[in-house]
């Protein structure tokens, strides 16, 4: 039996957009969300869903006559940088923004070096789902271990963004106000902060008046 088909990402990602606005809106209408994280938030789901368009769909399966018979660890690319050439540059550009927003999101960004693991980690994923595609779809999906260095790349120069805009007077206030509660950029914030007013003078005790 020959199979042959194609799963675009708009009628499964935009469903999934529009469930997560309505469900956005409602936490802003109960007061559990701010404005600005609910829009924050929001920014980063289409982003998630960008990011899959480009590297996940659309999904092409095939079996039987039309399959791709080649074996999957001929799919994988695992040289670095011998193969590299400026088709390497959009797989910067795509993880600038995740990098960017990592320390607004996340509480463990917190170093250059917690952000590229977790850039890494992002992109790890992706290149894992699809080799599984591959071998599950036979959609011709390649990995190409440049691709993660390049992501990685791309997670440092965000994160290299946020902080330059953190420093930023003009900027730094509208990011805090939409950064997560427990995110690094508001407990770096509130490190500083501490920092600036100094320790706090000991409590004076009452002096003992003996008769």
């Amino acid at each position: 039996m020959d199979i042959r088909f194609t799963v675009d990402s708009a009628p499964v990602l935009g469903p999934a957009l529009v469930l997560f606005a309505v469900g956005s809106a409602v936490q802003v209408w109960r007061d559990a969300w701010n404005v600005r994280r609910a829009l924050l938030q929001l920014a980063a789901a289409v982003y998630v869903a960008a990011v899959l368009s480009l590297t996940i769909f659309p999904l092409d399966v095939t079996w039987g006559e039309y399959a791709n018979q080649a074996p999957w660890i001929s799919q994988i690319n695992f040289i670095p940088l011998l193969t590299a050439d400026v088709t390497i540059v959009p797989n910067v550009i795509m993880m600038v923004p995740f990098g960017f927003l990592l320390p607004l999101m996340s509480r463990r960004a917190t170093s250059p070096s917690r952000a590229a693991l977790m850039t890494a980690a992002a992109s790890l994923a992706i290149e894992a789902a699809q080799l599984l595609s591959y071998i599950v779809l036979n959609n011709g999906r390649s990995v190409d271990v440049n691709d993660l260095l390049a992501n990685t790349l791309g997670g440092l120069a965000g994160y290299a963004l946020v902080t330059l805009a953190l420093r930023a007077p003009a900027v730094r206030g509208p990011l805090l106000a939409a950064a997560l509660p427990r995110s690094a950029a508001l407990q770096d914030d509130r490190r500083r902060t501490a920092a600036a007013e100094g320790p706090r003078p000991a409590p004076v005790a009452d002096p003992v008046i003996r008769p």
